[in-house]
């Protein structure tokens, strides 16, 4: 009678397979999204034959639609079949893709502290090009209304006076606009039915004494230096901690005890970087990829391979 062989188990831990495999296909599928999002805006716009509209890059947010989720698209693939298939060479190509990002991005913030005030000149140009061409592209018009309603709460790149530079709302334009400020430059109302012309005339003198009531007056580059104060410094200081402590200290925990104590990190340390999870999330990306990569290479050293 044949003896029945026992299963050896596996080394390849299903938690950390299937974790990492969920997460791609959620990235991977939202990477898909916004590259077919930014190329249908592209083709609303007509962009495809006639290129040269595209006069400054950087305004344009269908293209950062397609550019982000390109390499999302790319990077969710790798992710997820390679986490799948337990293929070793894309879930190298997915750390390495994965910290080449954290670093750039690490890399960007210490030459946009160290160079500052370019960088400031930088965006103060950018922050003007989209005043003066605010009415000639539907995606950069959301762009302004949402930095200037939802994140900044803004209106212009000084103060309010620098919607002058738009040929609408300039106080020499013929048109109903002329010396108003967009509907975003409001600010919040109790009124159940929502004035979208509560910025007409608000840069005219009869409107002296009741604007900043009605309207931000403060600029953006002014309002987004209060909000880096408020969120850089923490901000920076969490990522180069978790960055150094996964470099130097990280390599020596294995397993489940690895992601816990990241976990633990990412609790303890919540209430300064809930709004920057995205550079948390890259750094758990990186630490499963390892780990599942190294189960895999312990599973194939124990099959003699």
């Amino acid at each position: 009678m044949q003896r029945k062989r026992r299963r050896t188990k596996s080394e390849v831990s299903c938690c950390i397979k299937y974790l990492m495999f969920g997460f791609n296909v959620l990235f991977w599928f939202l990477g898909a999204a916004l590259l077919g999002i930014g190329l249908w805006a592209w083709t609303e716009k007509d962009m495809f034959r006639n290129i040269s509209k595209l006069t400054n890059i950087a305004l344009d947010p269908a293209l950062v639609f397609i550019i982000s989720g390109g390499v999302m698209f790319i990077i969710g693939f790798a992710g997820c079949i390679g986490s799948l298939r337990e293929n070793t060479c894309l879930l190298l190509f997915f750390m390495i893709a994965v910290g080449l990002i954290f670093f750039i991005e690490l890399l960007l913030g210490i030459l946009g502290f160290v160079y500052k005030d370019w960088v400031k000149d930088q965006i103060e140009g950018q922050v003007q090009n989209m005043i003066v061409n605010y009415r000639e592209d539907d995606d950069l018009q959301n762009l302004v209304d949402w930095v200037q309603r939802d994140w900044l709460h803004c209106c212009g790149v000084y103060s309010y006076t620098d919607w002058q530079r738009n040929m609408y709302f300039n106080c020499s334009s013929p048109g109903v606009e002329a010396c108003g400020v967009p509907f975003s430059c409001c600010q919040p109302s109790d009124e159940l039915i929502k004035n979208r012309h509560c910025g007409y005339d608000m840069m005219k003198p009869s409107h002296d004494y009741d604007r900043s009531t009605k309207v931000y007056t403060l600029g953006c580059i002014p309002s987004g230096e209060k909000w880096l104060e408020s969120n850089l410094i923490p901000v920076a200081g969490v990522a180069v901690g978790i960055a150094l402590l996964q470099n130097f200290y990280l390599h020596k925990i294995q397993g489940i005890t690895r992601i816990a104590l990241i976990f633990g990190l990412v609790i303890y340390l919540k209430n300064y970087i809930s709004s920057h999870k995205y550079s948390l999330l890259q750094i758990l990306g990186i630490c499963f990829a390892q780990n599942l990569r190294s189960d895999i290479q312990a599973q194939l050293a124990k099959w003699h391979y």
